[in-house]
């Protein structure tokens, strides 16, 4: 149908309010963090836990939750990841304790792994085909305006009300996500039979779980605890290799198709992503958190001061798009990461007696969000370009996990080898030198992930719109 219908204006608003929420909610998280550790005297390891509790199901659950709407339909997918992350997030605000909120932060996370990949396998199932770009283009700038709101929003209500009612939000927009969706997507599905690959969706969440333990745990030491959970997880994910390799031999439909890692450009672009969202993850992690207890900034100033890397995305994805479309995608994957790490670099300078938002802090995050800016945009058109056609889908959804992977594992491990466990992060010299450990780390990602597009990735390597 057409996007300038009345139906295809609802399609359109259901899939954005509904993406837009996660959007929304991803960055609540960082910003509240200091304020529910100090609600319910948390520990670091269990603030690491808010954040990855929904990152780890997200993560591990998401290509499963592109399978099952192409199999028992995408509508009907997607309208119940709305309602179970609406449940899920009211639930998150009346938690009792930080372990109710953690388990129910990883339940929010299985609601978003099966809404996310509906809402554009949506607009490309059910509008016309003139339609399709316009409606994916409007959907990109208006759940970026959703990031861009989240640290607004989500710092007014921390700082002025309560860290409860920035996740309460969720449960009228679902409201309206829902009844839009009833009344506006028709039914639809990509006719694949067969089981979807449930062995390989609980091996590589067991994995990834365990390993997020066993690492976030060894914050207070490496026990006979930690190193098993640890081992487990490597354990688990080596299985998860073999397991999908096997599949794809015997020509059964596996959660990932190995085969597209054979090709060397989507190999180096989907390490460059784990590398890279790594790094992103642990410093919009820590930078908040730094930022209230070491330089007394309110939920809402630290939420803000993130926001440059929102507006920038915004402003110039697009047109770095079309420049990659000109000089090829090597030049601007390259420069991104090592931009990036200069503006990690740059905010070294933050401590105690240096956190001005103009001199200081300011310069670092922009840029650091001219580097992700380089990189977001050109990283999706190769992922894609390297992909046969047929394969297109599946490949945007394996970066999109592996991306998620990243800032999972690297928020559980890097953290707690900087030194960051118990209460120290209370404390603003222990955080400020964590801080520092941690974000040496992060421009060592950043640095090497571009070394990787450099070996692997050529000027003239595909590129897909």
């Amino acid at each position: 149908m057409p996007l300038r219908s009345r139906r295809g204006r609802g399609i359109l608003a259901a899939t954005v309010i509904g993406s837009g929420m996660t959007f929304l909610d991803s960055t609540i998280a960082n910003i509240a963090a200091e304020r529910i550790g100090r609600d319910f005297d948390a520990t670091f390891g269990q603030l690491q836990w808010v954040i990855n509790g929904y990152t780890l199901t997200l993560a591990a659950l998401i290509l499963l939750g592109g399978s099952l709407g192409d199999r028992l339909g995408r509508r009907r997918v997607f309208m119940v990841g709305v309602a179970w992350f609406a449940l899920a997030s009211l639930g998150c605000a009346l938690a009792p304790d930080v372990s109710w909120l953690v388990g129910l932060r990883a339940v929010q996370g299985i609601g978003a792994a099966l809404m996310m990949p509906g809402s554009l396998a949506i607009l490309q199932a059910v509008l016309v085909e003139e339609d399709r770009a316009a409606a994916v283009g409007a959907w990109s700038g208006l759940t970026g305006v959703a990031s861009a709101a989240g640290p607004l929003v989500g710092g007014w209500f921390v700082q002025s009300y309560s860290w409860r009612l920035a996740f309460a939000i969720n449960v009228p927009l679902a409201v309206v996500t829902l009844v839009l969706a009833w009344r506006s997507i028709p039914e639809t599905s990509g006719g694949h039979t067969g089981r979807p690959d449930v062995l390989g969706t609980v091996t590589v969440a067991a994995g990834l779980a365990a390993l997020t333990y066993g690492t976030t745990s060894a914050g207070t030491g490496w026990g006979p605890r930690q190193i098993a959970a640890t081992s487990a997880g490597g354990v688990l994910l080596l299985a998860f290799a073999a397991l999908e390799t096997g599949l794809a031999r015997r020509g059964r439909t596996a959660l990932v198709p190995v085969r597209l890692f054979r090709d060397r450009v989507f190999a180096g672009t989907n390490a460059m992503t784990l590398l890279t969202y790594g790094a992103l993850g642990v410093f919009m992690f820590l930078l908040v958190l730094d930022l209230q207890v070491t330089g007394g900034y309110g939920a809402l100033p630290a939420g803000l001061a993130t926001l440059p890397m929102t507006v920038l995305l915004l402003l110039f994805s697009s047109r770095v798009g079309r420049m990659t479309v000109r000089i090829g995608p090597r030049v601007p994957l390259v420069a991104g990461p090592l931009v990036a790490a200069a503006g990690l670099a740059l905010s070294l300078r933050i401590d105690e007696g240096h956190h001005s938002y103009v001199s200081v802090v300011l310069p670092a995050v922009v840029v650091f969000s001219v580097g992700m800016t380089l990189i977001v945009a050109p990283l999706t058109a190769t992922v894609m370009g390297a992909a046969p056609a047929r394969d297109v889908g599946i490949a945007s959804a394996v970066n999109n996990a592996v991306a998620r992977t990243g800032g999972l594992l690297a928020v559980a491990v890097i953290p707690p080898l900087a030194g960051l466990h118990g209460d120290a992060y209370r404390a603003a010299g222990s955080l400020t030198h964590a801080y520092r450990l941690a974000t040496t780390g992060c421009v060592g990602l950043l640095v090497v992930s571009a070394g990787i597009i450099a070996a692997t990735v050529g000027r003239r390597a595909r590129l897909r719109d």
